[in-house]
């Protein structure tokens, strides 16, 4: 018998899978085949297709649909109205869905409010998108990613708070975790308080 809750106004179908604990909010569908993993929430109208997979302590805000090719890593967050895909070129009267490409999000990674993230794309480790940017491509881990498309403008620290620009070492002023930054990429060397 799971703890899982869903609310009298969602469906979730036969052959799901839901974790421990995991929230299913107003309005939500969970369809064959996808698996969502514990201590999840699903706020409002949050559409979750067949052959997805969810970790554990995954936030997905209102009106968020997980498409088919789409794999949260755990302790994911999407913001209110965010957007993956799954096809690069879609048309109506043409069936594309033996092109659907596969998007990563990995362990940590946020994404902001109406942001969308374009199929084929993998957002690295505590990547933090922010909120209308349009991802394209590959995101590194630690990245703030800002604008249309967007680019890195920045590091984020896994506690969620902008690191100090500058090269070698970087100390988050708010955990204390440090990282070093080499060749555009950032690498932790000490955790802080936050992980």
């Amino acid at each position: 018998m799971t703890t899982a809750f869903v609310h009298e106004s969602a469906y979730v179908d036969d052959g799901a899978i839901l974790g421990e604990r995991t929230k299913v909010w107003h309005f939500c569908h969970v369809m064959t085949g996808a698996v969502i993993g514990a201590d999840c929430s699903l706020g409002q109208n949050v559409v979750v297709m067949p052959g997805t997979r969810i970790g554990n302590n995954v936030k997905i805000q209102n009106n968020v649909s997980i498409y088919e090719g789409v794999e949260l890593e755990d302790d994911v967050f999407c913001g209110p109205s965010m957007v993956f895909t799954n096809v690069v070129n879609p048309r109506s009267h043409v069936s594309r869905k033996h092109e659907y490409k596969r998007t990563l999000v990995r362990r940590g990674a946020s994404i902001g409010a109406n942001a969308t993230v374009v199929c084929g794309s993998t957002l690295g480790e505590y990547a933090f998108v922010g909120a209308g940017a349009v991802v394209t491509k590959d995101v590194p881990a630690y990245a703030l990613m800002t604008g249309v498309p967007a680019r890195r403008t920045g590091w984020m620290c896994a506690c969620g708070v902008k690191l100090p620009a500058g090269g070698g070492v970087l100390t988050c002023r708010d955990c204390g975790s440090r990282y070093t930054e080499t060749d555009g990429a950032l690498a932790p060397l000490s955790e802080g308080i936050a992980r």
